[in-house]
């Protein structure tokens, strides 16, 4: 892939273009390395998403600057959906990029990664920081399906944090009882107790392990601004078991004039609702 080609590009109804993105917060400048510093990141995390342009874009560690950025990349179709996490909802967020064009945003909310998910900036499981997830309700104008679409970033230390969020999502797809799509940063591999829960209480697949085509190989979805290598999935992109054919997904690890826009690479699908 080259500087100017998409991996996926823009894609039609009934095909609908899926990306989870941790973007990378911004730091100060003072303490940050040169290819950490957002300033030299923004342009490049915008020119992914306009030559990607998602029709649905999970966010994760956006400051409300950087979200506005990634919105004035996607255009004023888009609907942005997430506050801060903090208790006054300020600082850094989860996000949900809709194009509204192709979809209607019945609701949205955020909850709390915690026994008390409807209070802002709670937190039980040991996580020292706060942790959400966004979750909208929507429906495909083309095909009049509805879905539900949670953007969500778990915790980088405590691991029963990450099994208490894995659990309390997995609920969530459940009792909202719609086709579900589940994107983020899990900061944790396939294969360990967290991403098995979320998959079989959730009724979930994942839509790398299950796509028709691989578009890219199977990259480190945390490269650390290092050259693209194979390594462990810690974004994941999951889809509701028997609702969704994947009909292609990659990691994208794009590099502009060897530069990458975040220490994490978009992890991308192309699905399609099956027959009802």
């Amino acid at each position: 892939m080259t500087d100017a080609t998409p991996l996926i590009g823009p894609t039609e109804a009934p095909e609908l273009h899926v990306m989870t993105y941790n973007i990378r917060r911004r730091m100060p400048r003072l303490t940050s390395r040169a290819v950490d510093q957002w300033d030299r990141r923004r342009p490049l995390v915008q020119r992914v998403l306009e030559q990607e342009r998602p029709s649905i874009l999970a966010v994760q560690e956006a400051l409300p600057d950087q979200s506005a950025a990634v919105h004035e990349a996607l255009g004023s179709s888009f609907e942005a959906m997430g506050f801060g996490r903090d208790a006054d909802r300020g600082g850094e967020r989860v996000m949900l990029f809709v194009d509204r064009s192709r979809y209607a945003v019945r609701h949205w909310t955020q909850i709390a990664l915690s026994d008390t998910p409807d209070v802002a900036g709670s937190r039980s499981w040991g996580n020292r920081i706060p942790r959400t997830a966004v979750i909208a309700e929507l429906t495909d104008h083309a095909t009049s399906r509805e879905l539900t679409v949670i953007s969500t970033h778990f915790d980088h230390i405590s691991r029963r944090s990450r099994q208490r969020s894995a659990e309390l999502i997995a609920r969530r797809v459940l009792e909202l009882g719609r086709p579900a799509i589940v994107m983020g940063d899990t900061n944790t591999d396939v294969d360990t107790v967290p991403y098995r829960t979320i998959l079989d209480e959730g009724s979930l697949v994942d839509a790398w392990e299950t796509a028709e085509e691989h578009l890219t190989h199977s990259w480190s979805t945390f490269s650390n601004y290092r050259p693209p290598a194979p390594g462990k999935r810690i974004d994941w992109l999951l889809v509701s078991a028997g609702a969704f054919e994947v009909v292609s997904a990659g990691i994208n690890a794009v590099r502009y004039g060897g530069a990458a826009p975040s220490d994490h690479e978009p992890v991308q699908a192309v699905l399609r609702f099956t027959n009802p």
